[in-house]
């Protein structure tokens, strides 16, 4: 379930950054092209589905990243990583400094 998020949260994202670049800070993008013609959209429309498109895939990303932290895999209680095990047994005193 992790890896099928994962890669729903990459579609989204790259789909989300095709819809910001579409879109123009003064208004122009996508829309600037229909200005001159009368698109069965028109160009408020355009405008107006972009900005709707932008949010919604904004919040798909939000949301089915903090979702995935609920399906990330984890390890067993009782395991224990390689990193610890090495923190233990450097640390454990040996037997000749306890001679001494």
């Amino acid at each position: 379930m992790f890896t099928f998020i994962t890669i729903v949260v990459v579609i989204a994202s790259i789909t989300l950054v095709f819809a910001v670049l579409m879109q123009n800070s003064k208004g122009g993008g996508l829309v600037s092209s229909f200005q001159a013609q009368n698109q069965i959209m028109g160009v408020k429309k355009t405008t107006d589905f972009m900005e709707k498109a932008t949010w919604f895939l904004m919040c798909v990303v939000v949301v089915l990243s903090i979702a995935s932290a609920a399906f990330y895999p984890r390890e067993e209680a009782g395991a224990k990583s390689k990193l610890t095990g090495q923190v233990e047994a450097t640390t454990t005193p040996s037997s000749d400094a306890e001679a001494e």
